[in-house]
């Protein structure tokens, strides 16, 4: 700024003298040169003074940005969230079903809300816990504990913050039961589960009841209450658990042993046990389509379509019985993961209101109404026909003579005649 101001003053003072003399710029020239120049430089300063404010701001503003992603991303990671929005997706199915004719949005929304809080809770306590084991695996060595991407202090912070969080919006929008079934379900996933897959493959059935207790929850949140008809959906979870869990558990088999994980697969090099299993837990799904029907939770139709549903899973469970390859127990773990989203939209859409329940039962009311009266009618015209019948009968002493008697006089006529005692 102030060489070009400079410069052009030159040009100024030359254009007026053209003989450059540098005599010429005196003391009075170069003052009022520097009262020109000086706001220039003034602002010259202040410029560059918020420009530098301006790029210190923006880098403070980016940092704070990545800042927020990377741990937005570490917190999504050992929340594992999409596993995390399935136990959601149950939960809110198993609060339809248990609301009736009318269905509390806002209840559905706090319920999902604090199941997606605590599901992520425990699934953050179970990586806080398996550290050294996941940075074995392939599959799991790029998580933020065991890359170093977090500190384990900060993820149990963060576990135990949201599992609290979680556990009072349903106790404070749902009810007792439900934060009861949370909390206790966190426990025994945390606590329970995790440590116990390095010790026994019963941890697959320990962890079905994991994922079976989600939709209790939601049918506790929408009902107030644990009922028989609401125990449909948890069956079919925990029984759809077992062949969807050793699928995978047959394809990482390799993976699990390295990270010290005590799976069924572990103990089953040739893989048929793992089929067997497989094969009966598809089979025990069969009936519940029934049952959903003849309990009055869903209509007939829905029995139809679990069936075939069913049988799809059943039929690739033993395509892997019978095959046990890699590419069979990966067919087997796609179909596992199209049962369930299809099972759960059909008792949805098929479910039957307290109205429809109510006009079932009243129509069932009727019908054994009319088959009594029917029965009743049935034993009167019975008793009518058993009396005409007795009227119609001979007196006793005008009975016929037994065929004896006409038997003895005509083959047998040296025998005497019978002797009745209607003859004297």
């Amino acid at each position: 700024m102030w060489r070009n101001s400079l410069s052009l003053y030159s040009k100024l003072v030359l254009s007026r003298n053209p003989n450059p003399n540098p005599a010429f710029l005196t003391s009075s020239s170069i003052s009022s040169l520097h009262a020109i120049v000086r706001p220039f430089s003034i602002a010259s300063d202040g410029a560059r003074a918020l420009g530098s404010t301006i790029n210190t701001t923006s880098l403070s503003a980016k940092a704070s940005v990545d800042l927020a992603h990377h741990y937005g991303r570490c917190y999504w990671e050992l929340s594992k969230a999409r596993l995390s929005m399935l136990v959601v997706a149950t939960s809110g199915t198993g609060f339809v079903l248990g609301s009736g004719s009318v269905i509390d949005f806002g209840g559905l929304f706090w319920t999902c809300a604090g199941t997606m809080m605590v599901a992520a809770s425990a699934n953050s306590l179970n990586q806080v816990f398996e550290i050294k084991n996941d940075a074995k695996m392939k599959r799991t060595m790029r998580r933020p504990l065991p890359s170093g991407r977090i500190s384990r202090s900060h993820a149990a912070t963060w576990a135990s913050c949201v599992g609290v969080a979680g556990t009072a919006i349903l106790a404070c929008k749902a009810n007792m039961l439900a934060a009861g079934l949370a909390s206790s379900n966190l426990l025994l996933y945390a606590f329970i589960y995790t440590p116990l897959k390095q010790i026994h493959p019963v941890n697959t059935w320990v962890g079905a009841i994991v994922g079976a207790i989600p939709p209790l929850l939601g049918w506790a949140a929408a009902a107030g209450e644990v009922s028989l008809n609401g125990m449909i959906l948890p069956a079919a979870l925990y029984f759809w658990q077992i062949p969807h869990f050793l699928a995978l558990a047959y394809l990482c088999r390799d993976d699990y042993a390295a990270g010290g994980y005590r799976m069924l697969t572990f103990a089953d090099p040739s893989g048929r046990r793992t089929a067997v299993v497989a094969l009966r837990n598809s089979l025990y799904l069969i009936p519940l389509g029934f049952i959903a029907y003849d309990w009055g939770v869903t209509s007939g139709w829905f029995c139809l379509e679990s069936s075939l549903l069913t049988l799809a899973i059943s039929a690739a469970a033993f395509a892997f019985y019978r095959n046990r390859t890699a590419q069979k127990a990966r067919r087997m773990f796609h179909a596992s993961l199209l049962y369930l989203p299809v099972f759960m939209s059909g008792l949805i859409l098929h479910r039957m209101t307290d109205n429809q329940q109510d006009l079932v039962q009243d129509n069932t009311e009727k019908i054994l109404d009319l088959s009594s009266s029917l029965g009743t009618l049935l034993e009167q015209e019975k008793e009518n026909m058993t009396s005409q019948n007795n009227a119609r009968l001979p007196a006793a002493g005008n009975q016929a003579k037994p065929p004896v008697a006409y038997a003895s006089v005509a083959p047998f006529p040296f025998l005497p005649a019978p002797i009745y005692a209607a003859d004297y």
